[in-house]
């Protein structure tokens, strides 16, 4: 690292900023057409309804890196976790240890809170990423499947027929 970070919590006027690491991290996963979300939406979800939370990595006054995530549930520890949706450094900054420094903060978080775990899902493309969590110590789940209905087939499955 060439300068040890700062973390900070986001606030409502960062919601810029949110954005904007939100839409690199499509872009460097190749998904930049699937990013719908605007500043609105962001602000109602992160700040007004507190559904998420997003830390900033900071060095020299620069937000370099963030990481959004919200709290689960373990059925099995009978405790919440914390699930990492989004983390992201700003490709001039990889390879010096700020990703390790943002999900260690990020598991310090965890372990304050009393978590059962921290986790999160990885683009089996991701080669690099996928290298740098095992170093980590993380363990891919190769014996569950993701499953997700949206769009359309969630509006539809939703749909309270009486005669069902």
């Amino acid at each position: 690292m060439d300068k040890k970070p700062v973390f900070r919590y986001a606030k409502r006027k960062d919601v810029h900023t949110i954005l904007q690491f939100i839409k690199d991290l499509a872009g460097y996963e190749g998904l930049s057409n699937e990013v719908v979300a605007d500043e609105a939406v962001l602000e109602e979800w992160i700040f007004d309804k507190k559904k998420a939370e997003v830390i900033f990595m900071v060095v020299n006054d620069e937000e370099i890196g963030f990481a959004l995530f919200f709290h689960n549930f373990s059925t099995f520890l009978g405790r919440v976790g914390i699930y990492l949706e989004d983390l992201f450094v700003k490709p001039e900054y990889r390879g010096k240890g700020y990703g390790k420094a943002l999900l260690k903060e990020l598991a310090g978080i965890a372990v304050e809170r009393k978590c059962g775990r921290l986790e999160w899902w990885c683009l089996d493309r991701n080669r690099p990423s996928i290298d740098f969590y095992l170093s980590l110590g993380a363990e891919p789940m190769s014996d569950w499947t993701v499953y997700r209905i949206a769009g359309d087939t969630l509006a539809t499955l939703a749909r309270r027929d009486p005669q069902q």
